[in-house]
């Protein structure tokens, strides 16, 4: 699409993903805004994380950054962009978050978040392992199915509600991630290493981008939660 080919294409794409989220933070049934502290205080600790993993990949060459969609501005060789797309992305899918607990007052997924989070957790250890001479699924699958595991321990009440935010955020995911990396538009965002990846793409996303999602979204979530197991929501 012709209109996509522009060099601010990346920003553009987080302010859409941000706008409605951020227009209806104060909607008086939401009230999302009143979450901004434990929301902001959650994504600092996970961008504490993900910022060096990003920089140690784009430096050891696992991606690298479009200069025709991104601006000039680099930070420790991420455009300023990526650093955005680590508040952003959690920020919209922690609004999914509040509206689905407003909307569905009952935990669907109760009982099926723990054994399938377990189950998946094991299954990305092995592959992890399988793929260990690929640095992208190697340390993906591996630190979240770790995490994944530790979560399974703890067994915290909202791992329902977590899920299914998950799991309905996988909609916008594909429009938003399948923009950065090639859907739409000439040549990806971001580009991969054929070498350090699997090869297996839902459309043009590699699938250890929806694990890798599901980490950041997981280390934001014990935060948001005050790191309590107790029911809640």
């Amino acid at each position: 699409m012709e209109f996509l080919e522009t060099k601010y294409l990346y920003f553009y794409v987080l302010v859409f993903t941000s706008a409605y989220p951020l227009a209806q933070s104060f909607e008086h049934r939401i009230r999302y805004y009143k979450k901004w502290k434990r929301l902001f205080l959650g994504i600092s600790v996970m961008m504490a994380i993900f910022i060096p993993w990003d920089i140690w990949f784009t430096d050891s060459g696992v991606w690298w950054f479009n200069h025709d969609y991104t601006s000039e501005l680099r930070v420790f060789l991420l455009p300023i962009e990526e650093w955005l797309f680590f508040i952003i992305i959690p920020f919209a899918c922690f609004f999914i978050y509040e509206v689905l607990n407003h909307f569905i007052k009952r935990d669907l997924l109760a009982n099926f978040a723990r054994p399938f989070l377990g189950i998946a957790s094991i299954v990305l250890i092995i592959v992890s392992f399988v793929f260990m001479d690929k640095l992208y699924p190697f340390v993906t699958f591996l630190s979240t199915g770790i995490l994944g595991l530790i979560t399974v321990k703890c067994n915290p009440k909202w791992l329902g509600r977590f899920l299914m935010m998950y799991f309905v955020s996988l909609i916008p995911f594909l429009l938003v991630n399948g923009i950065l990396t090639g859907s739409l538009i000439e040549n990806p965002i971001v580009n991969y290493n054929p070498e350090e990846i699997i090869g297996f793409r839902i459309i043009t996303i590699p699938v250890e981008d929806s694990v890798y999602n599901l980490m950041m979204l997981l280390i934001v979530m014990w935060v948001y939660k005050g790191f309590k197991t107790e029911k809640s929501t």
